[in-house]
């Protein structure tokens, strides 16, 4: 992950028999709910700001592109570190990246970056991210 002024944050999930395929690994959608929960739990955990501070105030963030690379699969009951932080971030959203590490061999099982747009949850439309957002999540 590249190094910048924003933190890198770390969370643990296992792999559980429903996300298994046919093939008997981990599915390739199930790596982005592995990254989505562990930025929900990172954003009340680390930043003080989890998903219901945000719709209170009818704003929601919206994944807008996804760029995610697949290395090694990951097994059923493999535990997980997923690693993320904020890449950039601008007035109208950021980037996160993401690396999902097998805990067991201390290899990258995935890694990308994830586009996010700060929307108005009434008109479905982008908005300015506010700078108390901005300086919550610039720790």
């Amino acid at each position: 992950m590249i190094k910048n002024q924003f933190s890198i944050f770390e969370s643990e999930l296992r792999v559980r028999p429903d996300d298994i395929d046919m093939f008997n690994h981990v599915h390739n959608s199930k790596y982005l709910d592995y990254v989505l929960a562990a930025r929900y739990e990172q954003m009340e955990k680390f930043y003080g700001m989890p998903w219901e501070h945000f719709t209170q105030q009818g704003l929601g963030w919206v994944v807008s592109h996804v760029d995610i690379n697949f290395k090694r699969p990951l097994l059923m009951n493999d535990l997980m570190i997923i690693r993320t932080g904020i890449l950039t971030m601008n007035d109208k959203g950021c980037a996160v990246q993401f690396e999902i590490i097998n805990q067991k061999t201390g290899k990258v099982a995935s890694d990308g970056i994830f586009d996010y747009v700060l929307i108005d949850l009434n008109t479905s439309r982008g908005t300015k991210v506010t700078e108390e957002m901005i300086k919550a999540y610039s720790i």
